[in-house]
């Protein structure tokens, strides 16, 4: 008789922690956590409407208190220190949630298409360089991701799938390889733990992760309406916004990287304003003002040989006037910056094996123009203006300290003259910058570097970082 009257207590007691454990939290928010250094970082969840909830942090022992909205849906900020840690958060309605193993240290978010997406042991037949290397030291708790699940969904979900992993052989191989590579530089560099919080889906075009308010102002973007369930396509305007950033808006960060385009090569000219809108409305729905947004031009690639597919044949003229668009982005977007691929694309592959190259460049963009570190250098050479000499464009720049050419001399600068046909050009570096000409144009009026699918970029300053293709013209691309 005894050990049913023990079963029956036991169910008993479950039953009333279930009940009376009423506070829930979002997947992000959990244990091992990196929550954002020197900050007010919000916290939020749900519980019964009637009851407050407070929240304390160990690091200064410190208790918030909240009550809950209608439909018992609750969010409050908290102060963070200097980096450090591991701390608790505890979250209580009557009944306590303690969060463990958290972090303070500086979050980013990284998204885009499969070129973020790429994890670290790389996709079938398309390898990371070095990745068994990189993986089988990658053993460091100060890095740790947080991989939203892919959802695309018709109205913005308010929840996610998700958990915290460090970083070490075990979980390293399936993060972002680009964005390990930019947490391990940041976390080398600062001393300090970095969190990542990754949310990206491969052959996503840029309309699916941008809320339905910011694509109201481009109305040949099509938006369904809202409904409770999934979509189809990934594709499809809005989804991915919904589903896998509106889960995680508002969580403290420090800013994010970008990497996608790809898939919108076909229309380079919507897709240079789409971008800078994206980031706008990101920024005004986190809440936090206008933080870095660092972004990956899209490598060159496609073959220009016979065995391109048709398909791709079209689409070969519009890859560099897409990298284009993302250059032009740069102007457009307040406190951004590009990471500039011309030297490490892969001619029959969209996706390069050098990740960590493209993770370097990310971060010395965030460590010069965000953390203020003085000996980074980020650019490579910047096409500033032209100047037609005779039979010679002057060509200036800037970031042009030390210019130089991969192998003692450049084969991607052409010019064309007034009949908009370019010819091949030789290219000399003089003190003023890159003087071009060729015998073909006696006078020419227009000059392009790397302006082509595919194309091994060769231009460099002194700190052996590459420039972005680009032209002087504005003529249409056929």
């Amino acid at each position: 008789m005894k050990p049913r009257i023990s079963l029956l207590l036991v169910l008993i007691a479950a039953f009333s922690i279930r009940v009376q454990a009423n506070v829930t939290l979002p997947a992000i928010f959990s244990d091992g956590m990196v929550l954002q250094q020197q900050s007010d970082v919000a916290l939020w969840g749900k519980s019964d409407a009637g009851k407050s909830v407070t929240v304390t942090t160990s690091w200064n022992n410190k208790t918030y208190q909240v009550n809950p909205a209608k439909g018992g849906r609750w969010k409050v900020k908290v102060k963070t220190p200097a980096a450090g840690g591991p701390y608790t958060v505890r979250i209580s309605d009557g009944s306590e949630i303690v969060l463990s193993d958290v972090l303070i240290g500086e979050v980013w978010l990284a998204s885009g298409q499969s070129n973020m997406e790429m994890p670290l042991k790389g996709f079938k037949n398309q390898p990371v360089a070095n990745s068994e290397q990189v993986i089988s030291a990658s053993e460091n708790p100060q890095i740790r991701f947080f991989n939203v699940e892919n959802v695309s969904w018709k109205k913005p979900l308010t929840g996610c799938q998700g958990s915290w992993k460090k970083a070490s052989p075990a979980n390293t191989s399936n993060f972002s390889a680009t964005a390990y590579f930019y947490a391990k530089a940041l976390q080398e560099k600062l001393k300090v733990p970095v969190g990542i919080v990754e949310s990206d889906w491969g052959g996503t075009r840029v309309q699916a992760w941008m809320s339905a308010d910011a694509l109201k102002a481009f109305p040949e973007v099509k938006v369904a309406a809202e409904a409770n369930t999934a979509f189809k396509d990934k594709n499809e305007a809005t989804g991915l916004f919904n589903g896998m950033i509106n889960p995680i808006l508002g969580y403290g960060i420090k800013g994010a990287i970008w990497y996608q385009g790809e898939q919108n090569r076909n229309e380079p000219e919507l897709y240079g304003r789409l971008f800078p809108s994206m980031v706008k409305q990101w920024r005004q729905d986190w809440g936090i003002g206008k933080f870095p947004f660092y972004y990956v031009q899209i490598a060159p690639y496609i073959s220009g040989t016979a065995t391109l597919s048709a398909s791709l044949k079209k689409l070969e003229p519009f890859v560099p006037v897409l990298r284009e668009a993302q250059l032009q982005a740069e102007n457009k977007i307040p406190n951004s910056g590009m990471a500039v691929l011309t030297d490490i694309g892969a001619q029959n592959t969209i996706h390069p094996p050098d990740k960590e190259s493209v993770g370097k460049r990310l971060s010395y963009l965030a460590l010069a123009k965000t953390y203020g570190q003085k000996d980074v250098a980020y650019s490579g050479p910047v096409y500033k203006k032209m100047k037609i000499e005779g039979n010679s464009i002057l060509l200036k720049f800037d970031h042009a300290e030390g210019l130089k050419f991969n192998n003692g001399q450049s084969g991607n600068f052409e010019v064309a003259g007034s009949d908009k046909v370019f010819h091949p050009a030789k290219a000399e570096i003089t003190k003023d910058g890159i003087k071009v000409s060729s015998a073909q144009v006696n006078k020419p009026v227009a000059a392009r570097y790397a302006f082509k699918a595919w194309v091994k970029g060769d231009l460099f300053n002194q700190d052996g970082l590459p420039a972005s293709s680009f032209r002087t013209d504005s003529w249409p691309v056929k």
